[in-house]
């Protein structure tokens, strides 16, 4: 311990010689600060400050995401490249313990500059929040500084699959000699199976039976909100669409109806309030919708409507999404280590931003393998072209997206803007995944590289 902790120092007192440490705080700060000057939002305190914790953290990430990229290359590629690793190799401290005092190091000092940005942006949202008048303050309190629980419908996946499969095999016997695109139609089936789920014509209703669960038992007299999005097969001259609800069943639990059809703006997410106690002994919420316009309304099955409510407070639930933030920079910092493990600064600079730049472009790969080719679709005859390459370049991009998914599968920065609960077993699964998971199986090849590397070519080839 006491070597991993003078290596820790080490890099400690290498950041603050360069000017690392106060210049990214100062970066950071300036953000935080600067970034409200700058946002434009819709004229309510809500908008604003979803935008502002939006913005803000999205800037503290990639800032520090950058910034550790880099020193986590510069650190181990600079004194290797400049001969002074060997002052250290040649005392007894085992290679292992340089590689992992240099991560330490900069592990801490990702934790002091995000703790740092992190209490300044929920310093600045408490104080702005005190400046506003009352009911203001409500709205934020209930729908944005809040940790909020979801539940929607059970999903359809599985048996849209199955039903899909069996009307293909039925398309397919009955023409049997045909030369049919399977994929192709296998798509087209799907679409048609979830336009029946999807599509409310006028003058029809939509229902949704929706669980809450074990949150049955502490939403006794307590809000819930509904969350509904929904896409329009026509524009509306005004822009927005009535729509009219109602939830509970009559004679069984107690109903909620609009009086007023509300009008709603399509493509965009709506949220209001509903009366509470409305689902029965079982914790199942009737909803149902009636579409009184002349044109029919589409309600996504993944994120059309679901029901919030809340599970506790801002404060906790802002420490739990910096802490998948943090384990975002754990995984950078690895990766940076790994690959100034066995390449110069340059090249490992430049690998690691490769695979950053790969990691971020998840929904080019997705759709490459859910067409199951790399050469796109012909936009005038709709037709999917075909390529040797697809038979290797495919897997490899459904095992990319698998290990990618792995640390992206975490959407903090969205979850608070949108005042949603971040669970403490999600926190873990994010640690296990990112840090043990992926942190590890890179940090075996980086120490391994590291302990293999001769150290003196560098001072050889001056």
């Amino acid at each position: 311990m006491q070597q991993l902790l003078a290596i820790t120092w080490l890099t400690w007192k290498a950041a603050f010689r360069f000017r690392l440490f106060i210049v990214v705080a100062v970066l950071l700060l300036a953000a935080v600060v600067g970034l409200p000057l700058l946002i434009k939002d819709d004229g309510t305190a809500r908008g604003f400050t979803q935008i502002l914790l939006a913005y803000t953290l999205s800037t503290i990430t990639a800032l520090l995401g950058l910034s550790t990229l880099w020193l986590a290359c510069g650190t181990l590629a600079r004194d290797i490249e400049e001969c002074q690793i060997q002052m250290i190799a040649v005392k007894p401290v085992a290679r292992w313990q340089i590689w992992l005092g240099k991560w330490l190091g900069i592990v801490s000092l990702n934790a002091a500059l995000l703790a740092i940005s992190g209490l300044s942006v929920y310093v600045l949202l408490q104080w702005r929040a005190t400046k506003l008048p009352e009911a203001e303050q409500k709205i934020l309190r209930n729908e944005v500084l809040v940790a909020r629980g979801s539940a929607r419908e059970p999903s359809l996946e599985k048996d849209l699959e199955a039903t899909t499969t069996r009307r293909l095999r039925e398309v397919l016997a009955k023409s049997p000699g045909a030369k049919l695109d399977e994929t192709v139609m296998r798509r087209q089936i799907m679409e048609e199976l979830k336009a029946e789920l999807q599509v409310v014509p006028p003058n029809y209703t939509r229902p949704w039976q929706i669980d809450l669960g074990f949150a049955k038992y502490y939403l006794r007299d307590q809000p819930l909100f509904l969350r509904v999005k929904f896409n329009a097969a026509e524009k509306s001259p005004s822009g927005t669409f009535l729509a009219l609800w109602q939830v509970g069943v009559p004679e069984k639990t107690k109903l909620w109806r609009t009086e007023v059809p509300m009008s709603l703006a399509p493509d965009t997410f709506h949220e209001f309030q509903i009366a509470p106690n409305l689902f029965d002994e079982n914790g199942v919420l009737s909803i149902l919708f009636l579409n009184p316009n002349e044109t029919a309304l589409l309600f996504p099955l993944e994120d059309g409507l679901e029901v919030l409510y809340r599970e506790g407070g801002f404060g906790l639930n802002f420490a739990r999404g910096l802490g998948i933030i943090f384990c975002w920079m754990i995984l950078l910092t690895t990766l940076g280590l790994s690959a100034a493990s066995f390449l110069s600064f340059p090249v490992a600079a430049f690998a690691s931003l490769a695979v950053l730049v790969v990691s971020l472009s998840t929904g080019t790969l997705a759709n490459a393998v859910e067409q199951g080719t790399v050469m796109g679709q012909d936009a005038e005859s709709g037709k999917v072209g075909k390529s040797p390459l697809d038979l290797v370049v495919i897997p490899v991009f459904r095992a990319a997206l698998r290990v990618i998914n792995l640390a992206k599968d975490f959407s903090p920065i969205d979850a608070l803007s949108a005042g949603r609960s971040i669970t403490w077993s999600e926190l873990g699964r994010a640690f296990g995944q990112i840090v043990l998971l992926l942190g590890g199986l890179i940090a075996v090849v980086g120490l391994w590289a590291f302990s293999r590397r001769e150290l003196a070519t560098a001072q050889g080839t001056q």
